[in-house]
Order: structure tokens, then C-alpha cells, then sequence
């Protein structure tokens, strides 16, 4: 079994990642928390039965398309009152007339999260609207096309590292207060595979998504006796749309479709295929749960097997 690049050994710290990964990709659980306990606060629980979320209030940022748009549907599906936004308006208003046309409670604000006024005005209407906040799922980020670093201009890679890295500290800065005044909850943030390995011609968005680790290592350990947990979501290839800077120009939808599916047979290595977005929702949904009221401060590697042969 490999350990990280130069450092020997398999360390404690892995191993223990690694099996609750395996266990949120399999969907399985560690037994529910005794009441109280890190995760969810004992008070002001929904009574509704109608879901594992009913009567919760989630936020989830970047979530009109993508793992974030499939969150947002599947929280709502499970009972949650859900507040979201992203940067393209008709997308957002798509999404939450799906989710109420299902009966589900969503509301969408449009909100830029490299925009400090934005991410907290944001913030505090989904609070005020649905009375508090328990779960958030700090989901944007973009890509760029592959590109070596010495011609990454510096307008695309502060782009990147303004949404990707940024974006997730301003998201905890102004949720954590909220979570706090609520007496706990959970925070998932969307990172990557990346964070353990990279790909030439990734290399910003590499370094963007290592910040993320330092960002919810330091957020757990300062909010853990707060009864707020923070995971970082990794995922391995996903099929979604910020796959399309990638697609090369003249292919039909057929033909990139096509591709796409070979890159995940070529790129994966135990279940040859990439995710779905609603596989890593469902992973979301999971870790968010007070079935894994002692994973924080972590990165969940959910990546069908990707790093397994690297």
C-alpha cells in the first residue's frame, strides 16, 4: 500500500480517511450519534419524519448544474429547506422550480462567491428566510482548459484560486457565526482528487484545491468543540459540465460523450467509468449525516478507484 510522495508510510491520518471514504462511497454507516454529539444540535430538529433532513436548513453554493444542482435536489428530496445560488440566473431559477414542482422547499439567490458582499448577503437570507442554518455545502468551484504553468496567464489563475480557494473562506466566514448561534453543524466542501495528485496542465487548479485543505483542516479544529464538523468531499472524475473547457472544438455531443466515457475507462483504474453527480451528492448527503458524527478535519477521497493504481 503507497503512502503520500516523501513521506514513507502509510500514516494513522490516511488509513482512517481512506476507510471512511471507502464507507461513505458505499453508502454504509458508522451507527448514529448518541444526542448532542458533534454534528447536528440536539434543539430545533424538524419533526416531520418525511426525510434524514426534514426541518433542516441547507445552503449549498454553486448549484446550478453539476454536483451542486444534484445536492441541492437531494437535499430537498430528503426534507431539507434549501437556500442556493450561483452566477447564471435562469439556471438557478430552473432548479428551484424542479425542486418545488417535486414539493420540495428551495429558494435560489444569485451570488458571486468571489464577491465578499455577495457570499454574505447570500448567507444571511437563507438564514433569515428559513430560520437558521445546519448543513452547507460550499460547492464552487470552476476549471480552465489544460494549460503548462509558465503560460497560465494571471488573470485565469486568480480567477481560479479566487473561486476555488477564496470562495470556500469566505463561504465559512460568514457561515460559521450562523452555525455557532445555531449550537452546531456541518460543513462539506466540494475538493478533488487533485488535492492528493495532479495532471499536466492543472496545476492552478491543483494549488487551488490544496488551499481548501488547509481552509477545513483549520476551520475543524477551530469550531470542533463548537459542534461543528468540517469534511472536505473529494471527488475523482466527474461528468459534468465544467468538463467542457476541456472539449475539443468540433465534436458533436455524441462524440464528446464518447470520449468522455474512454478518458474515465483509461483514467480509472477499479470501476473504469466516471461519477455521477448525483453519486457524489449522495456522498455529500452522507457525510453531512450524524452517521459520521467523528469524520472532521478530513479529505474523503470518493473517486471510484482512481488513485488506487497511481
Amino acid at each position: 500500500m503507497k503512502g503520500r510522495t516523501g513521506t514513507g508510510p502509510v500514516s494513522r491520518r490516511t488509513l482512517l480517511g481512506g476507510a471512511a471514504a471507502a464507507t461513505a462511497a458505499a453508502g454504509l454507516a458508522f451507527g448514529a450519534p448518541a444526542a448532542g454529539a458533534a454534528g447536528f444540535p440536539t434543539a430545533g430538529r424538524g419533526k416531520g419524519g418525511g426525510g434524514r433532513y426534514e426541518g433542516r436548513t441547507v445552503l449549498v453554493t454553486g448549484a446550478t448544474s453539476g454536483i451542486g444542482r444534484a445536492a441541492a435536489v437531494a437535499f430537498a428530496a430528503e426534507g431539507a429547506k434549501v437556500g442556493f445560488c450561483g452566477r447564471r440566473e435562469r439556471l438557478g431559477k430552473e432548479v428551484e422550480r424542479e425542486i418545488r414542482a417535486a414539493g420540495g422547499e428551495a429558494t435560489f439567490i444569485r451570488a458571486d462567491v468571489r464577491r465578499p458582499a455577495e457570499v454574505k448577503s447570500f448567507v444571511d437570507r437563507v438564514v433569515d428566510r428559513y430560520d437558521g442554518l445546519d448543513v452547507a455545502l460550499n460547492n464552487a468551484g470552476i476549471q480552465k482548459p489544460f494549460t503548462d504553468l509558465h503560460e497560465v496567464t494571471v488573470e485565469d489563475f486568480d480567477d481560479v484560486a479566487l473561486t476555488n480557494t477564496r470562495g470556500v473562506f469566505l463561504a465559512l466566514k460568514y457561515q460559521i457565526p450562523h452555525l455557532r448561534a445555531r449550537g452546531g453543524g456541518v460543513v462539506i466542501v466540494t475538493g478533488s482528487s487533485n488535492q492528493f495528485m495532479t495532471r499536466s496542465g492543472l496545476g492552478s487548479y491543483t494549488s487551488s484545491k490544496g488551499g481548501v485543505t488547509g481552509l477545513v483542516q483549520a476551520a475543524a479544529i477551530e469550531n470542533g468543540t463548537h459542534g461543528i464538523r468540517v469534511v472536505a468531499l473529494a471527488p475523482g472524475m466527474t461528468d459534468t459540465p465544467m468538463l467542457d473547457v476541456h472539449r475539443p472544438d468540433g465534436l458533436t455531443d455524441g462524440e464528446w460523450a464518447a470520449a468522455k466515457a474512454e478518458f474515465g475507462r483509461q483514467g480509472i483504474d477499479a470501476l473504469k467509468r466516471m461519477a455521477t453527480p448525483e453519486e457524489m451528492a449522495s456522498a455529500a448527503l452522507g457525510l453531512a449525516s450524524p452517521d459520521f458524527a467523528f469524520q472532521t478535519g478530513s479529505v474523503v477521497l470518493v473517486d471510484g478507484g482512481q488513485l488506487a493504481g497511481i
